[in-house]
């Protein structure tokens, strides 16, 4: 599925086909707006034949005379042969000359996916918990598999508004964020096996005495930004920082009480200055559980940012835990001599994550991604590129990626 993330195993994947049309606009006197729908069908074992419109739309507030800059989002809409519908729209805004910044992120699933425990120790997922004790055991006649399949419905709506303070690129605000989990059904979980199996996500929830059904967490966030880019879909210079405080109290509709704290970086470095294309470019964050306690599947979890683009080439949602810190390098360089039209990157990542009552820690172990792809600019203007990756990862780890704009 496309930005739920981006990912077909290869071992799952058939048959894939993408064609990208681009919606030419008059000049910008005439209209401020881009659009970019993108068709997909796919067909893989985990969503059957999957068909779709992935829809990037670029714009800008407010008089074109005033600098201001661009306005991004990206809309998705995919439905399966199993009954999988995955709804997007996400983006960030810019009002004139950039008084407000504001960042939208919402969605709707009827999802499944697989998931993996807590921490970055990836053997733990060829092992299995067994007994009511939640005991883990390596017995190969009572092992869930690698993949422990979750089906569940979910919706999220986050919106953060900043003003920019004076004429700075320094941004403060607030936020609400909303995520909802219900419907789940966890496939490997079998109470009346002897002994009983028991899943990752039931061992978390019943030891935190939380629903294994469904459960909510709801709260508001503070939130500074500062933000140099020179293009936020595409950057050749500039940096960017985040940071969000989040608290998610019963009282505003959680189901448990809880802080948690993200904390972002990018950058770009240019290898050639007559080539700005030509750069290594950076991304890292820390996301946190600072206080109380969190649901298993909103506890800081890779590919679960907010376009669900960290983690090449793994699984959403394959590193979890009350910690994680991750790390990317990408090297992007135009293929053509004299024109930007083509492009490659190559990029290797890291993920770390804690699980503190497995006495996991933060760093304790590291996961490495790797891989390359290509890049064709379909609007040299605003630098709107199609993207098709590939990379490797731990224990075979590996899959194919479709994305429009860069990763970050």
């Amino acid at each position: 599925m496309l930005n739920q993330p981006q990912i077909w195993q290869k071992e799952e994947l058939i048959y894939l086909w993408r064609v990208a049309i681009f919606i030419k606009t008059p000049s910008s006197r005439q209209k401020k707006y881009e659009l970019a729908p993108i068709p997909v069908i796919a067909v893989n074992p985990t969503t059957g034949l999957l068909g779709g419109v992935l829809l990037g739309v670029n714009f800008k507030m407010g008089d074109p005379a005033k600098v201001t800059r661009t306005s991004a989002f990206l809309a998705g809409v995919y439905y399966t042969s199993n009954k999988q519908l995955f709804t997007s729209v996400r983006g960030s805004a810019f009002t004139e000359e950039n008084k407000l910044f504001l960042l939208t992120d919402i969605r709707f699933n009827l999802n499944s996916q697989p998931t993996y425990g807590l921490g970055s120790k990836i053997t733990l997922s060829s092992q299995t918990i067994v007994g009511e004790d939640g005991e883990v055991s390596d017995d190969p006649y009572n092992k869930v598999p690698n993949q422990q399949m979750m089906a569940f419905n979910n919706f999220r709506f986050y919106q953060t508004v900043s003003k920019r303070l004076n004429k700075t690129n320094f941004y403060y605000g607030i936020g609400y964020h909303l995520d909802k989990i219900w419907a789940i059904d966890d496939r490997q979980l079998d109470l009346n096996a002897v002994p009983p199996v028991i899943t990752y996500h039931y061992d978390c929830q019943t030891k935190k005495g939380i629903s294994t059904e469904s459960y909510t967490q709801s709260g508001v966030s503070l939130n500074a930004t500062f933000d140099t880019r020179d293009n936020v879909i595409n950057p050749y210079d500039g940096q960017f920082a985040f940071i969000s405080f989040r608290a998610l109290p019963k009282f505003l509709g959680s189901t448990t009480n809880a802080t948690q704290l993200w904390m972002e970086y990018r950058n770009c470095f240019h290898l050639d200055k007559n080539r700005p294309r030509n750069l290594i470019a950076v991304w890292t964050y820390g996301w946190f559980v600072t206080s109380g306690t969190s649901s298993y599947m909103w506890l800081p979890a890779v590919g679960w940012d907010m376009f669900a683009r960290s983690g090449r080439p793994y699984t959403q949602g394959r590193f979890r835990g009350e910690d994680v810190v991750y790390g990317e390098a990408e090297w992007r360089f135009p293929l053509q001599k004299n024109k930007e039209r083509w492009g490659a990157v190559l990029f290797i990542n890291s993920t770390t994550a804690s699980n503190r009552t497995g006495n996991i820690g933060l760093f304790n172990y590291l996961q490495f991604g790797y891989g390359g792809g290509l890049r064709f600019m379909i609007k040299e203007k605003n630098r709107v590129n199609l993207g098709l990756d590939y990379g490797f990862g731990a224990h075979g780890a590996q899959g194919i990626f479709l994305n429009l704009n860069e990763y970050f």
